[in-house]
């Protein structure tokens, strides 16, 4: 299990938001909006294949993650790689443990353990960015929503996972809350 645990942990920790927007010149990502390193930021540098490049590796990370894990011990280390994973992107260590909110990472995790509740998943979040257009108001209601469609399917392992993934989403997010509560959290397609 410590195994899946330190594997999981590094496969979330690749900070792929940072080296593709390096890469790419646009220099270092956590120095603008946010100053995440998640797909969310990356689009203020106006690169929305950048954007969705790095939403799909993050989200990747938390897949590869659990189904090695699953694959070669069990489901108990694929929890357990899912959740390391998670916290992998939180808190990297090659970025002194300053990472990203997670979200992808989260998606990622939950295609590799229950890939049909991610439906849930995207409806729930693409309705609210499309009402509404605020990225982190999307992502806290799909997480919100994401334990309980799981313990319904009858996944009641996974929704406790996640139960906690959710928990640590919805606290990666206060200033989110705190800047939607105000009226000044910035939307989808805004620069900057």
């Amino acid at each position: 299990m410590l195994v899946s645990l330190l594997v999981g942990y590094l496969c979330g920790s690749i900070p792929f938001g940072l080296i593709l927007t390096r890469m790419a010149g646009l220099g270092d990502v956590r120095s603008i909006g946010s100053g995440n390193i998640g797909a969310t930021n990356v689009l203020r540098t106006g690169n929305k294949k950048l954007a969705a490049l790095t939403l799909l590796l993050d989200a990747l990370k938390g897949t590869v993650a659990v189904l090695a894990a699953r694959y070669v011990i069990g489901m108990e280390a694929a929890l357990i790689a899912g959740l390391a994973a998670f916290l992998g992107h939180l808190y990297p260590v090659w970025l002194k443990f300053k990472g990203g909110k997670g979200v992808a990472t989260y998606l990622g995790v939950l295609l590799g353990l229950a890939p049909l509740i991610v439906l849930v998943f995207a409806a729930i979040w693409l309705g609210m960015a499309k009402l509404f257009r605020y990225s982190s108001l999307a992502a806290l209601t799909a997480a919100v929503a994401v334990p309980i469609a799981l313990y319904l399917y009858g996944r009641p392992e996974v929704a406790s996972l996640f139960v906690v993934m959710s928990v640590i989403t919805i606290l990666k997010h206060h200033q989110n809350i705190s800047r939607l509560l105000s009226g000044t959290e910035g939307r989808i397609g805004d620069k900057g």
